[in-house]
């Protein structure tokens, strides 16, 4: 019995045998033989090969499966998605940063667009005494005391290595931190030249030691201190774990190493570049802060801290009391929440490893208000932060500052097309391809970044304002407000813990965490001390 899903394969023979009789017989051109004979050889190809079922049973149709499989990211982003249910980031957060970078009015007509009675839903009150600013230029001071402290924007470029993102996007992103007066993290892949210019740097240092290390992937005290030397890099930046792919190392495939990758990394031609998901510099907490201490005499004393998101909490534990111990500080630590993006990781590693922002950031502040150190160390945060009131709020939380990878991506012109991985990145931005990453034009987007961080400035200005304050670090718990439930909602003072300095020496817990751990930690090890 004859099947409707071969129909347009025999239709194709069918016209291909009219073609070649009529080309015969009424002397027709070829042309009209060839559509139908590639078409026909294409339905043979689809019924003998093996690998697609779908092509098997649905010859030459079934490619249009395929076809529309491949945009369907395309038509799902544009035409189906409404403005604020697409995800990691909705239209209206993605419009926010183009018009801001562009430098386009950012206004909304006709009333929000979000739901303000769902549950999560969040605000930040305002005061009848608003406050009146001259400046926007918000800044918190890191490593008071070294020899070469930093006044560090409040909001910055998080850490995006040469490597996974191209030449052009990673010049367009320093020349913007420039103009901007902002820093920028290079991210583990080491400092390139393209990092060099002009802007600010956090050299962010991975378990690899890129640019600082010796032919047997070991740290190089001696590389590292020729680089640290550089004017441009103003903070150090130990890389535990990120967000995106917390505990898990990463391998660049040989066949991606370039010559420029291979000569900023300190990596060779021809061998998988291999991250692995543990530092060979230190295994124990107070390890850890040697090594912190000795990257600060090897830098000329410039501020050193480190980076990771939160996993067992145990673990921070144990480092804050190793600090509280030797004395011995980071001038800095980073939350990354999951919420983190990378160009690849796992799925199960994207969706269901580490710690949200709120309780990796919240666990670190807590943690170190405990200790009685937090006044002596600043905390930054990142984790899908774009906007004025997502700064605002992450600092009520307990950050001193943040920063962007993803919102400063988009001001480069990102369109996230969903392949950071594939090396076909659209917009040129994460790529290699020399051909591809010429769409970005240096000098439009630095001015894009620099547009996108001062609008943000000037929204958190006037957030600032509203609420009646001076600086943005005066944001506390009580100005955030979420909503619980379509009839209740509350400050988030009154639905998180807060500990009071001092509280975990004086054996004040006072949260289920800390009763069950606090006692069975040692700064002699990451792990648990047995009941």
């Amino acid at each position: 019995m004859f099947a409707l899903r071969y129909l347009v394969f025999v239709a194709c023979g069918l016209a291909l045998l009219v073609a070649l009789l009529g080309t015969g017989l009424w002397n027709w051109h070829w042309g009209f033989v060839v559509p139908p004979a590639l078409l026909t050889a294409l339905g043979v190809h689809d019924v003998l090969q093996r690998r697609h079922a779908v092509l098997r049973n649905y010859p030459i149709i079934g490619h249009l499966r395929y076809l529309i499989e491949t945009v369907r990211p395309e038509i799902q982003q544009y035409l189906v998605d409404s403005d604020t249910d697409e995800v990691p980031f909705a239209r209206l957060q993605r419009s926010v940063v183009y018009q801001r970078a562009k430098g386009e009015p950012d206004g909304r007509s006709f009333g929000t667009k979000l739901e303000l009675q769902e549950a999560g839903y969040e605000w930040v009150n305002h005061s009848m005494s608003p406050s009146q600013l001259e400046s926007q230029d918000f800044r918190i001071p890191v490593g008071q005391g070294r020899k070469k402290p930093y006044a560090l924007s409040v909001f910055n470029i998080s850490g995006m290595s040469f490597g996974a993102l191209s030449a052009n996007a990673i010049m367009a992103l320093n020349k913007g931190a420039q103009m901007g007066g902002f820093a920028h993290d290079t991210g583990e892949g080491s400092v390139s030249p393209y990092h060099l210019q002009g802007g600010d740097l956090i050299w962010q240092l991975g378990s690899g030691y890129f640019g600082c290390r010796d032919e047997n992937g070991k740290f190089d005290p001696e590389r590292f201190a020729a680089t640290a030397a550089n004017e441009h890099i103003k903070m150090i930046e130990i890389k535990l774990s990120q967000g995106a792919k917390p505990g898990h190392g990463g391998i660049l495939p040989a066949a991606k190493i370039t010559p420029e990758i291979s000569r900023t990394r300190g990596v060779p031609m021809g061998v998988d570049c291999v991250s692995p998901s543990s530092h060979s510099e230190f295994s124990t907490p107070k390890e850890l802060l040697a090594f912190i201490e000795r990257l600060r005499e090897l830098s000329g004393d410039k501020p050193v801290g480190f980076k990771l998101c939160i996993g067992h909490p145990w673990e921070f534990m144990s480092l804050a009391k190793a600090m509280h111990e030797t004395g011995i500080l980071p001038d800095f630590i980073v939350v990354d929440g999951a919420e983190g993006g990378t160009g690849a990781a796992p799925v199960e590693f994207t969706d269901h490893v580490g710690a949200p922002l709120q309780e990796g950031l919240l666990l670190v502040h807590n943690t170190l208000v405990g200790v009685g150190l937090r006044d002596q160390i600043k905390i930054g945060a990142s984790g899908k932060i774009i906007t004025a009131f997502d700064i605002a709020k992450t600092l009520a939380l307990g950050a001193d500052y943040c920063n962007s990878a993803r919102g400063f991506m988009f001001a480069v012109g990102c369109i996230q097309a969903g392949v950071c991985g594939t090396g076909r990145c659209p917009t040129g931005v994460a790529t290699q391809d020399p051909q591809r990453q010429r769409a970005i034009d240096v000098g439009d987007k630095s001015q894009r970044v620099a547009n996108f961080h001062r609008n943000t400035m000037h929204a958190l200005k006037e957030l600032v304002q509203a609420t009646g304050l001076l600086h943005p670090s005066e944001f506390r718990p009580d100005h955030i407000l979420r909503r619980l439930s379509r009839d209740e909602a509350k400050p988030i003072s009154m639905i998180l813990t807060y500990l009071e300095p001092g509280d975990l020496l004086a054996g004040k817990l006072g949260h289920p965490v800390y009763e069950r751990y606090w006692n069975r930690v040692s700064s002699d090890s990451f792990g648990l001390i047995r009941p």
